[in-house]
């Protein structure tokens, strides 16, 4: 039989073991709600090869890998993709029901003021002209030198205002800027094979797609246009303000910086555009 000194002992070992357990228990619950994983819902264009597409049901392309591989540096998010519109996915991102978009969009202060930019850009996209080829500009500073005639561009593209940046530093090569409504890229094509223009201010996926490949719209004029590239320009997730996303903004940015130094985003860049986008970026 036990005496009451072994017993309260044993009840003392009870009450301290247990405790313990609970003390545990609690600091797992506030370790758990400390770490709670957020869903950030990323919306992206379907067909803009290669920036964003779906293949298989699959979302894919170099913007999509590359908040992919952001994903997996931070663990406090997990990235949901849902392919749209280029529309819904801006309107969604009004709404709060996308918290990030992207569709190669470049830094414009229209959307620095509606939405969170970050610091650090995804991607680049590669511009330039497409030219008759006859032209045979060796450089783009070479249709700048003949001053050709380029088909005009709306002041609210943001290609407008790369040329307007050329023409200040080049004031003895200006490129004969004219302003305009939006047109389709295949009314700017067909001026330049008409001669009505003499280049258009172009993305170079765009005439890739268009006249490169062999399903591409223009691709039976592709033995009378080329194109010259001029520099790249940097593209951006678009991250909504209705959701609280400032913290999420400043973590991207610091993953984006370990991807580009671990070289993550050359690779990227290689296996989509077979080159580095990288490279182009800076002035030129």
């Amino acid at each position: 039989m036990a005496s009451k000194t072994g017993i309260i002992g044993i009840v003392a070992v009870v009450v301290v073991v247990g405790g313990g357990v609970l003390i545990r228990q609690l600091n797992a619950d506030s370790a758990s709600a400390k770490t709670k994983v957020k869903t950030i819902n990323v919306a992206h264009t379907q067909n803009y090869v290669p920036y964003d597409y779906v293949k298989d049901g699959v979302s894919q392309g170099y913007e999509v890998d590359v908040l992919k591989a952001v994903d997996k540096l931070l663990p406090d998010y997990k990235f949901k993709y849902h392919p749209t519109s280029d529309e819904d996915l801006l309107v969604g991102l009004d709404s709060g029901k996308y918290d990030v978009g992207v569709k190669g969009a470049w830094w414009t202060k229209e959307r620095a003021k509606k939405y969170i930019l970050p610091k650090q850009p995804v991607g680049a996209s590669i511009i330039g002209i497409t030219y008759r080829k006859d032209s045979n500009y060796k450089l783009f500073a070479d249709f700048a030198k003949k001053s050709g005639k380029l088909v005009p561009i709306s002041p609210q593209n943001g290609q407008y205002a790369v040329v307007q940046d050329w023409n200040k530093a080049h004031p003895s090569e200006k490129i004969d800027l004219k302003s305009a409504d939006q047109f389709t890229v295949g009314d700017a094509y067909n001026w330049v094979l008409e001669g009505r223009y003499d280049a258009y201010f172009d993305v170079k996926v765009n005439y890739q797609n268009s006249v490169e490949k062999n399903s591409g719209s223009y691709h039976k004029s592709a033995d009378k246009l080329a194109y010259k590239a001029y520099k790249g320009i940097e593209t951006y997730p678009i991250i909504s303000r209705s959701n609280n996303n400032k913290k999420f903004a400043t973590e991207y940015d610091g993953a984006i910086k370990k991807l580009q130094k671990d070289g993550t985003l050359a690779k990227l860049s290689q296996k989509y555009f077979k080159e580095n986008v990288w490279d182009f970026v800076g002035d030129k």
